[in-house]
């Protein structure tokens, strides 16, 4: 009975710490993995920008002339981003037409193939009637001329011109009342600042969608006077 009350307590200190090593290699694989998400994120090219002004959360940027592939979902907010993820990401993956050069020798020949297109960030989305319309905006080397022409209909091009945006960035998840609670801060923002609202805002998101909500780069951008 001595010998087991003895080994009794050291058999549990083994268990208890084979327990806690298990732990901590969990966490540290989580950990690995989240930073390597982050990135191959910070990675992608993102729309070019100066900041004019800052204050804490809110900046005012000028953006300069970029193109965007966009589509238009007729669903809630929180919904529309994963149906129009899907149709995007099919264009740049090669679902297009790609406009290859045709030299000047006889005989003359084009041929059409899919061209896959850099992913780059945020993923715009904002409210046009009664639909959200969802956009990636397309690497810098491209212009509405050299871009491959979408196979899906559904999918459009559309240059968008050097604005003045006001931007608020902040962290958390993608629910409709994150978004909301962050536009009217902008919104109230905006007003104290003299500035004019003038353009849809914008809902920016930088990551993909298995990004940990803490880890996550959100924006709300309205273009302003």
């Amino acid at each position: 009975m001595t010998n087991l009350k003895k080994r009794g307590p050291l058999l549990f200190f083994s268990v208890e710490v084979h327990v806690n090593i298990k732990k901590m290699m969990g966490i540290v694989v989580t950990a690995s993995l989240l930073i390597t998400e982050v990135q191959q994120v910070m990675a992608i090219e993102e729309a070019s920008y100066v900041v004019i002004k800052k204050d804490k959360d809110f900046e005012i940027r000028e953006y300069a002339p970029h193109v965007v592939a966009e589509t238009l979902i007729e669903a809630s907010l929180e919904e529309a981003g994963n149906i129009a993820f899907q149709k995007l990401f099919r264009y740049i993956s090669g679902d297009n037409v790609s406009r290859t050069k045709v030299s000047m020798t006889a005989p003359v020949s084009q041929k059409q193939v899919g061209e896959k297109i850099e992913m780059t960030a945020p993923v715009g989305q904002q409210r046009v009637k009664d639909r959200w319309a969802i956009s990636f905006m397309m690497p810098k080397p491209y212009t509405l001329r050299t871009l491959p022409q979408p196979k899906d209909t559904s999918v459009t091009l559309r240059e968008v011109p050097a604005q003045k945006i006001a931007a608020v960035r902040y962290s958390g998840t993608w629910s409709e009342e994150n978004y909301l609670s962050h536009k009217l801060e902008l919104e109230s923002w905006i007003l104290k600042t003299n500035l004019t609202i003038a353009g849809i805002s914008v809902w920016a998101r930088y990551n993909a969608p298995f990004t940990p909500w803490f880890l996550r780069r959100n924006e709300i951008l309205i273009p302003v006077n």
